[in-house]
Parts: C-alpha cells; structure tokens; sequence
C-alpha cells in the first residue's frame, strides 16, 4: 500500500527559492502547489485541500502574516511553517500569536525544513475534521462525512452543498461567515448566480435547524452569515 503523499501549499515569491523549495520536496515525495502572493495562495487554500502550508512572510498583494489568519479562520489545526528573511523574535512573535507551528529562516538547510514538515504533519494528524467527521453543535450532531444532521432519533440528510456550507457555518459559530469566502471555497469563484444557489441552501438549511431552537441562521448584510447559539437559560 503506498504511503500518503503530504499535500502542501508553498506560498513564496522568490522565483529561485520557490523553484528549489518546490523542486526538492516534490523529489522528496511531497505533492507541492507552488504560489507567489497572498492572494492566489488563499484562493488556492480555498479550492484545494492540504494537510500544511508553507507561508513566506513577505509576499506581494497580501503578506504571509494576514494570509496565515484567514487560512486559520477557515481551519484551525492546519500546520504553518512560516519561511522568512528575519530572525527578529517581534516578527517570530506575530506569527506565534496569529497560530504559526514553526519558523524556518532563510537561507534554510533543505533536510531540516522536511524533517520539521515531517513532524508538523506528524502532530496534526489526530486533530484532522475530516478524519474526526463529527461535529457537536447545540443539542444537534453533524456526521460531515455522512451528510447527516440528527437530534436522539431524528435525522435530515443534507445535500454535499449543504453540508459543505454547514461545516463551514459551525466552523464560524457565532462569527460571520463571508458570502465571499463561502463561494470561493465551495463553489470556486464568487459568482451573482452561484451566490443565489447559496441563499437556496441557506434557506433549506435553516429549516432542518428548526429542531434546536437555540440554533439560528443569520443574515448579516452586506457580509454574510452567522450560526448563532443562544446558551440555554
């Protein structure tokens, strides 16, 4: 049985250091998707799943520190290893706080940066959501892999759209979820027509939530939406 490839995003501007990076790790065995600013790298993050990112801290059009938040907004337990020119421990810092695992400084030794990959990998694999599945929220429980939402013996079979939203939803529990992020994330792009099929299963997922009714679907305007959950009194 072949062993799993480790799926990483390389986000990195430097055409010769990119290419190197790249290069090497993918001899090493490592599936690679080379980026070269903050933008394509989260539009790729988006569309694409990856088990760690590599994130240089000065990018073009959206630097690695605000890159790595909104890939930690969307999950939580990926491992970022950050590659940066500066050693200075302000910089280590503001990575640490916004969730960074590790800091390779340039110029790197090839053999460490994999063997540092190799045990943020290591870490991160009992705290996958795609391995665990499972979600609580409220009285409800979601089975992602299943698509199914149940409370004791009751069960409503949600659509692949609506369970990707949904999990993307309880993700953001009371937090707003931009209409934005959501279709560039399920859908691909944010599209006038794609954001309507969105409304749809919004809608249909607000009445399958009718069975906690500490549970709501709010509509922020202009932003997106909000799984709320009232605490019970």
């Amino acid at each position: 049985m072949k062993e799993k490839k480790i799926k990483v995003l390389l986000v990195e501007d430097d055409e010769n250091l990119g290419f190197v990076t790249s290069d090497t790790l993918s001899s090493s065995g490592f599936s690679v998707d080379w980026k070269k600013n903050g933008k394509t790298g989260f539009d790729a993050f988006c569309k694409n799943e990856y088990d760690l990112c590599l994130l240089d801290v000065m990018l073009p059009v959206k630097d690695g520190f605000t890159l790595a938040k909104e890939i930690k907004a969307v999950n939580k337990q990926i491992p970022i290893l950050f590659l940066t020119a500066k050693s200075l421990d302000f910089d280590k810092i503001e990575g640490f706080k916004i969730g960074a695992d590790d800091y390779v400084t340039k110029p790197f030794n090839m053999d460490i940066l994999i063997l540092r990959m190799q045990a943020l990998y290591k870490r991160s694999i009992p705290f996958s959501p795609v391995q665990e599945g499972l979600l609580k929220i409220g009285s409800l429980t979601f089975d992602y892999n299943s698509q199914v939402i149940s409370k004791e013996d009751h069960k409503e079979k949600l659509s692949k759209k609506e369970a990707e939203i949904f999990k993307l939803l309880c993700i953001y529990k009371n937090k707003v979820l931009s209409r934005e992020m959501a279709l560039k994330m399920i859908w691909g792009e944010n599209d006038y027509f794609k954001g309507r099929s969105m409304d749809v299963f919004i809608a249909r997922l607000r009445k399958v939530l009718k069975i906690d009714d500490s549970l709501e679907i709010v509509t922020v305007h202009g932003k997106g939406f909000q799984l709320t959950e009232k605490e019970h009194i």
